[in-house]
């Protein structure tokens, strides 16, 4: 990096937002650089998140089938490997950092290694340098929670997780959240069928951003799987244990102890804002992440934050529209825009666990509607609910807990919509558009009743039909 450089903007982190914003800021003919402190660019999403972990789960959902319908057309059922699995895998990660820089180079968005952080309101340096630049984009994603009690550092991140070649016979996760979950179900499926999987969660109740009623049926299918979910569990401490009973021994402060060979940190991630110089820029943040208006703006008006580091929704797609309306404002600020001012709505925003089934969400829970019940007298809602569906596209796959939940208002326009189902991404997919274009759910039941026959997006007739008006 030359002392005189000077870009139009300036990104910081090189995952899905950071690069979505880049891409698409030079080819609308603006200078931009990016910035990766990793020494292996291309962020959490394509290295160890959204795309490796799809390597596994495609193997998982294969093996589940295959299970499901033993004695039903299946004689013999299949066997996982994991470190197969974990081939595959590895031969697309270990190409993304080189592949990354090498189409950022490509399409002459300069890639500058090193760290960032600002030194004043106007300053960024990199490396201690300060870089010349109009505007900033902060896309410096999240990490995992520290945890605190003792032996927290015998735990392994999700990262190293789907960096493991095999996997043993025990595994516990710490925290009920997607990546315990969707990992346990990977676990569970792929290699030896003895092998036992437990997760601890704190609270009352697992999977807190989802339906509870939906939480409770996904139980009891991972329950069927082997996967044991304990919930009020406070740790206190992991201790590593030496000798023939050697794993680890997981301390609670109810007095009982687990045994584990391997303990996976699946309690969340937050923000990674070390170390930026947030409050030497005067920008706003806090535990959630960095505060951001519509625009992805921070309180340092020339300085946006999109993806896990915002206090906002940490999912890879969101990052990606996050990154387009921060990439928009700035275009618009400098004459080269549309003449729109984008803002972000996240009030239809789908959240998929792949786990088997895959549960889906998009809206507001049940729970939710109720507590807006307390506060808004005279409001109500709608419900059209089934569980442990026998109809024949679930029959045919020997799925015996497929579930679903839809919302409504006094108006029938869809509130929120839950999923527990295979393909449950292409029913969520549906409910969006509905959300967007605000279609009552009797009208999008006319719509839907052409999807085609039969699928699991031509079921949403049958989730439908109690919305009809008589």
């Amino acid at each position: 990096m030359d002392a005189h450089d000077f870009f139009d903007v300036v990104i910081v982190g090189s995952g899905t937002a950071g690069q979505s914003a880049a891409f698409f800021l030079k080819q609308k003919g603006l200078s931009v650089a990016i910035v990766e402190k990793s020494d292996r660019p291309g962020g959490v999403c394509a290295l160890a998140g959204c795309q490796a972990k799809k390597w596994f789960y495609e193997t998982a959902e294969t093996l589940a089938r295959s299970r499901h319908l033993l004695g039903k057309g299946i004689s013999s059922a299949a066997e996982g490997d994991w470190s197969q699995v974990f081939a595959q895998k590895q031969q697309f990660t270990e190409k993304v950092p080189r592949g990354t820089v090498k189409s950022l180079e490509k399409a002459g968005i300069s890639f500058i290694p090193g760290h960032a952080a600002f030194q004043d309101p106007t300053t960024l340096l990199v490396n201690g340098s300060a870089i010349a630049a109009r505007y900033v984009i902060l896309a410096t994603g999240a990490r995992p929670m520290a945890l605190p009690f003792d032996g927290a550092g015998h735990m392994i991140t999700s990262s190293q997780f789907l960096a493991l070649e095999t996997l043993p016979a025990a595994i516990a996760f710490i925290g009920g959240g997607f990546i315990s979950f969707e990992f346990a179900h990977f676990a569970a499926r792929i290699g030896d069928a003895r092998r036992k999987i437990a997760i601890f969660e704190v609270s009352h109740r697992p999977l807190g951003p989802f339906d509870a009623e939906m939480v409770g049926l996904l139980q009891q299918a991972s329950a069927d799987e082997g996967i044991s979910v304990h919930c009020n569990v406070k740790i206190t401490a992991i201790e590593k244990v030496k000798g023939p009973e050697a794993g680890f021994l997981i301390h609670t402060a109810g007095g009982d102890g687990f045994k584990a060979d391997l303990v996976v940190h699946g309690a969340g991630r937050v923000a990674d804002l070390e170390p930026l110089g947030l409050d030497a820029a005067e920008i706003e943040h806090t535990r959630q992440g960095i505060i951001v208006d519509a625009a992805m703006r921070t309180s340092n008006p020339r300085v946006f934050a999109v993806g896990d580091c915002a206090a906002t929704v940490q999912l890879a797609r969101v990052a990606d529209a996050e990154a387009l309306v921060a990439a928009g404002t700035i275009l618009e600020e400098m004459g080269n825009g549309q003449g729109q001012k984008p803002a972000m709505d996240y009030h239809a925003v789908p959240a998929v666990l792949f786990t088997y089934p895959q549960l889906a969400m998009i809206g507001k829970t049940e729970d939710m509607l109720k507590e807006d019940m307390l506060i808004k007298d005279g409001q109500s809602y709608g419900k059209s609910f089934a569980k442990q569906l026998s109809w024949p596209t679930y029959r045919r796959v020997g799925m015996k807990h497929a579930a679903y939940k839809i919302l409504v208002d006094d108006q029938r326009r869809i509130l929120g919509a839950h999923f527990l189902s295979d393909n449950a991404t292409g029913l969520a997919s549906i409910i969006r558009q509905a959300m967007l274009h605000k279609i009552p759910a009797d009208e999008l039941y006319r719509e839907t009743l052409m999807n085609p026959y039969p699928s699991r997006e031509s079921d949403l007739r049958y989730m439908l039909e109690p919305f009809l008006k008589s």
